[in-house]
Parts: structure tokens; C-alpha cells; sequence
């Protein structure tokens, strides 16, 4: 208990986290602090450039094995069976009704990359190696958690769309196609595609990261309080609950896996984490009579804030015990 305290202090005053605490505070305070949106999407872009690029020389320098192609179907699973638990857990804290309740869990049964690319600043500021391939984890880990909500919908009176524009929103995700782009570019070019682009690709990413951390912050802060009147106490507690449970099935899989502490962590955080930007696209066509105030909200003002500032120094805490790491 006390590493997990003295792990929370130090990332509370990490640059990363104070980034976003700056933001927040601002939006609430309502002052007109903003980062241009055209910016703000250059900075989306590099990250996930960076991260899918490093992780594709990770794959390269370790070559493509069992444990990949395994760790690839977990979590494929993972993201198709945790909505279950969210839907689940919503109807027992909330009187969400089933639609905005299916919408919420398939949020967070996919998963957040800025989330999973704060948990690997971590991990690399502490000297913590994890499995490159989990970016390619990270992307797997989108679809499934969509068509887990739409079939909760479908076992209601309502039905979500499945028409082609929601099979182009899912597998054709600017994000998604970015991250795995980038890291079949790394996997290809491999450490000397790396030591091409070190400068840009290494370097500045923390800087970056911070930048677009402050817009996070900021989109949060508005987006809170917007949605102040579509949440009770119960949704609350689910923000906070669900990405906890999510983590320790991420655990457990990890664990039967035998990844390493870091890719412990990360499989961890992807479990725990919640979509704000891919799922939110794909409900928007599919669920369209949803609330966003709701899905949004939670997924960005109460669950992304939790696991940036607490969540993240929990799972490492967990992982290292669990693996002995």
C-alpha cells in the first residue's frame, strides 16, 4: 500500500498529469484558454505515429511469436466480454435506461491510446520494458467492444444500425488506421528505420504528450460541465469501479499469458481504460438516439482523470507484485 501511495504522489506531480490538471482547471474555471483544433490534431497524429512506430521496431527486434498471436485473441476478448460486465454493473448503480446503458459499456470495453501512452511514459521513466507489440493489442482491442454493444441493443426492443458506414467508422478509424499504419512502417523499417527518425520520433514525445494532455484537460473540464445534470452518484461510481475490475481481468489474462511486468501494466491499463475517441465516432452512426453527455462524461471526465492520476500507479503497484517484477 505504501509503494502505491508514493507511485500516486509521484505521478501527480509528473509534467504528464499536471499537463491535464492545468487544462481541467482552466475549462472549469472557465477561462478562454484554448489550443487551436487543427493543433490539437497534429498533436493527436504524432502520438500516435510515435507509438505505433516504436512499437513496430519493438516486434521487429523481438520477432513475431505464439505469445503474440495469444496476447492479440486475449485481448480481442477481453474487449468483447467486458461491456457484459459494464452493462451489468450499470443496471445494478444506476437507472440508466438500455440504450445509453449498451453505449457506455461499449466504451469501455475498447480502449483509450492516450491512456496507454501516459502508462508507457511511466513505464519507460521507470525503466520498466514491456512487449513492443502491445500497441497492436491496442488496436485489436476497438472493434470488439462495438459489436458487444450492439448486441446488448439487439437483445432489447431496440436495434443498433450495422450498415456499411458503421463497418467503415469501425475498421476504418483515422486512429486506428494511423496506429497500425505506423507500426507496420516500424515493423518493416525495424531499429534502422528507428535511428533514421530518433530525433523526431523519441525526443520530443513527452513534450508532445504534455501538449495534448493540456488539450485533454481541457476538453474534460467543458465536457463536465456540460454533462453536470446527466449523471447521478451511481454513474460516478462506475467511472471509478469499472476501470478497477477492468484491470484485474487484464491481470488475470496477463498473468496465463506470462507477459512481463510492463506488459502486464499495459494490458492492464487497456482493460481499464475507456474510448473517447474511436467509440464515440462509431455510436454517433450506430446509436444515434444515445446520449453523449452520458457515454462522454464518463468515459473522458470521470474514468480518463481516474486512471491518469491514480489508476496508473495502481496497476504498476499490482503488476509488480503479481510478477514479481
Amino acid at each position: 500500500m505504501t509503494e502505491i501511495f508514493a507511485l500516486a504522489a509521484e505521478n501527480l506531480i509528473s509534467p504528464i498529469v499536471l499537463s491535464f490538471a492545468l487544462g481541467l482547471g482552466a475549462a472549469l474555471a472557465r477561462s478562454d484558454l484554448s489550443v487551436p483544433e487543427a493543433a490539437a490534431k497534429a498533436l493527436s497524429i504524432y502520438l500516435l505515429f510515435a507509438i505505433g512506430f516504436k512499437g513496430g521496431v519493438s516486434v521487429a527486434d523481438h520477432g513475431v511469436d505464439a505469445k503474440l498471436g495469444l496476447t492479440l485473441l486475449a485481448g480481442v476478448i477481453l474487449s468483447a466480454l467486458l461491456p457484459l460486465l459494464a452493462f451489468f454493473l450499470l443496471q445494478v448503480l444506476t437507472r440508466m435506461d438500455r440504450l445509453n446503458a449498451a453505449a457506455v459499456a461499449g466504451h469501455y470495453g475498447s480502449i483509450s491510446i492516450v491512456t496507454f501512452v501516459a502508462a508507457t511514459s511511466v513505464l519507460e521513466s521507470r525503466g520498466i520494458a514491456s512487449e513492443g507489440y502491445m500497441v497492436a493489442v491496442a488496436a485489436a482491442m476497438e472493434a470488439p467492444a462495438i459489436l458487444s454493444a450492439l448486441w446488448l441493443i439487439s437483445r432489447g426492443e431496440q436495434s443498433g444500425r450495422m450498415d456499411a458506414g458503421l463497418w467503415r467508422e469501425i475498421l476504418l478509424n483515422g486512429s486506428i488506421v494511423l496506429l497500425v499504419g505506423a507500426f507496420v512502417i516500424g515493423w518493416v523499417t525495424g531499429p534502422a528505420g528507428l535511428a533514421e527518425i530518433d530525433s523526431f520520433i523519441v525526443a520530443p514525445f513527452k513534450g508532445v504528450l504534455c501538449l495534448f494532455l493540456l488539450d485533454m484537460g481541457l476538453v474534460a473540464g467543458r465536457g463536465m460541465q456540460k454533462g453536470r445534470g446527466a449523471l447521478g452518484l451511481g454513474a460516478v461510481a462506475f467511472g471509478i469501479l469499472m476501470p478497477i475490475l477492468g484491470s484485474f481481468a487484464g491481470l488475470a489474462a496477463a498473468l496465463v499469458l506470462g507477459l512481463s511486468t510492463g506488459g502486464t501494466v499495459l494490458l492492464m491499463v487497456l482493460a481499464a481504460s475507456a474510448s473517447y475517441i474511436a467509440v464515440p465516432a462509431a455510436m454517433r452512426v450506430a446509436l444515434p438516439e444515445a446520449n453523449p453527455s452520458i457515454y462522454l462524461t464518463l468515459s473522458l471526465g470521470v474514468t480518463f482523470p481516474f486512471n491518469l492520476t491514480l489508476g496508473i500507479p495502481l496497476y504498476v503497484a499490482i503488476a509488480r507484485a503479481a510478477t514479481g517484477g
